[in-house]
């Protein structure tokens, strides 16, 4: 039964999976660019990219950190993603050892062209929220993300 400050728990939960799949499908039907589409992008390197895009360049460990994947899972899309053109590799003018991958000048465009409005939409969508009201959106998508990833276990909670 819903209240004069929201829905039921049972209520709120219907509303969501009727929405999800609805979201789900809007974001999977965002076109690619064309300049990008021949290049079998995956989810986890729209992660990769968007790290690169809105945080700059960083290193092989800084991203694999970021995307809480190993090193050498990042080192391979990394090696993948820079053979095709879309990512650039450099030397880390502070630690010769290090490299810095940032997306490629030729690429940058059409990846911001890509991600831009998801990125554009999120933001019309938190822009209203109070703080703790964007924290608690946040946490609860981290939560449902987590619980279809690892399962639901009442001693985790």
């Amino acid at each position: 039964m819903a209240t004069e400050t929201g829905p039921s728990v049972e209520e709120g939960v219907r509303e969501l999976l009727l929405l999800m799949p609805r979201l789900v499908g809007r974001a999977k039907r965002t076109p690619v660019p064309a300049e990008l589409a021949d290049l079998a992008l995956a989810p986890r390197h729209l992660c990769l990219l968007s790290f690169l895009l809105f945080d700059g360049p960083m290193t092989v460990s800084e991203l694999a950190g970021r995307l809480e994947v190993a090193p050498t899972t990042v080192s391979l899309m990394v090696s993948d993603l820079s053979r095709q053109g879309l990512l650039a590799r450099a030397e880390d003018p502070a630690d010769r050892r290090r490299t810095i991958v940032s997306i490629s000048e030729a690429k940058r465009g059409a990846v911001d062209a890509w991600l831009a409005p998801g990125a554009q939409a999120w933001e019309r969508t938190l822009a209203p929220l109070t703080p703790a009201e964007r924290a608690l959106v946040i946490s609860a998508l981290k939560t449902y993300e987590q619980d279809l990833t690892h399962g639901w276990c009442p001693s985790r909670r």
